[in-house]
């Protein structure tokens, strides 16, 4: 065979080679599109997949973050009502039967010139909070309503979390105490155990007063009556001069009062001075008598009694005048 028939040979079985090839990959490519997956169960007609390979809705999902978020509600509310007091004995009986509780009640009668009002500061469950407020709107013309809400979420786990901590630290601390045979280390585990529980009370307390502030709402219910009609005042002549003499009147009487109440202050006080003054003019005159009798004997002395003789006469013209002394 020439060298040319060898070429032509080694194309044909190189092309039925590459023909063969193809054909395979064809089949099995159509093998694997046709075959179905045996290891998952289709739906029926109509039919949705099974719960577990379900994504959760949107709905859901607020719903769990919902349920997670931990909130303190607050608010305050007034009313005006025809009796504050009788209304407010039904703001505590809705209250309790809320399964809530009154946490403070004030309440002021009216008179001439105050309205009457009363003041209730309650705790309602959290759960029960709008229900019991559509409640309070029935007794009355609401006036104003404030609601505020403060989301605690990370603040209770932040607790919740170092409570959890705090708790195998005492048990462990508890363990070494058990197990301490050193009366110096026993010491120390003893010394540090009431340290971490000292913490543990006192993050407890802290959790358990928050946890009462999630679960009941805080609403201060302030309840008010009519307000009062202001008093006419004078429109003519005559009853400027009845509201004039009705102030005076009143002036003199209201003086009157302060008079009387100071008349006994102002008796004693003049008590008080006349005894000073008594004092003061007891002692001017004792003063002044010795001071006049030191004086007359001292003008009035005889020289005689101090041992100095009396001089007769003035200097040389004295002597001159005496006989018996020389000429």
């Amino acid at each position: 065979m020439t060298s040319r028939g060898i070429r032509f040979a080694g194309l044909v079985a190189l092309s039925a080679l590459l023909l063969t090839g193809c054909s395979m990959g064809s089949g099995g490519s159509d093998q694997t599109a046709s075959e179905p997956d045996v290891n998952v169960e289709a739906p029926a007609d109509g039919g949705v997949a099974p719960r577990d390979e379900q994504p959760f809705t949107e709905d859901e999902q607020a719903g769990s973050i919902q349920e997670d978020r931990s909130v303190i509600t607050t608010g305050w509310m007034a009313i005006t009502v025809d009796d504050p007091i009788d209304s407010a004995a039904e703001v505590a009986a809705l209250v309790r039967s809320a399964d809530g509780r009154v946490d403070s009640r004030n309440e002021t009668p009216g008179t001439d010139t105050q309205q009457a009002r009363a003041t209730l500061v309650v705790r309602i469950p959290a759960d029960r909070f709008d229900a019991v407020l559509a409640d309070l709107r029935e007794l009355g013309d609401v006036d104003s309503v404030r609601l505020d809400a403060s989301d605690v979420t990370q603040q209770k786990r932040d607790l919740d979390s170092r409570i959890a901590s705090l708790e195998t630290s005492v048990d462990r601390l508890r363990a070494l105490i058990a197990q301490a045979d050193d009366v110096g280390d026993l010491i120390a585990i003893e010394s540090e155990l009431t340290t971490r529980q000292t913490e543990l009370d006192a993050l407890t307390t802290q959790r358990d007063w928050l946890a009462d502030q999630v679960d009941y709402s805080t609403l201060t219910v302030e309840l008010l009556s009519e307000g009062l009609a202001p008093q006419a005042g004078p429109n003519d002549f005559w009853s400027g001069v009845v509201a004039g003499w009705n102030a005076l009147t009143a002036f003199v009487s209201g003086l009157l009062v302060a008079v009387g109440v100071m008349l006994p202050w102002i008796a004693v006080l003049a008590v008080i001075a006349a005894i000073v003054v008594g004092i003061i003019v007891i002692a001017s005159r004792g003063s002044r008598g010795p001071r006049g009798g030191a004086g007359t004997t001292g003008s009035g002395a005889d020289p005689s009694a101090t041992g100095v003789p009396a001089p007769t006469g003035g200097g040389a013209g004295g002597a001159g005048a005496d006989g018996n002394g020389p000429a």
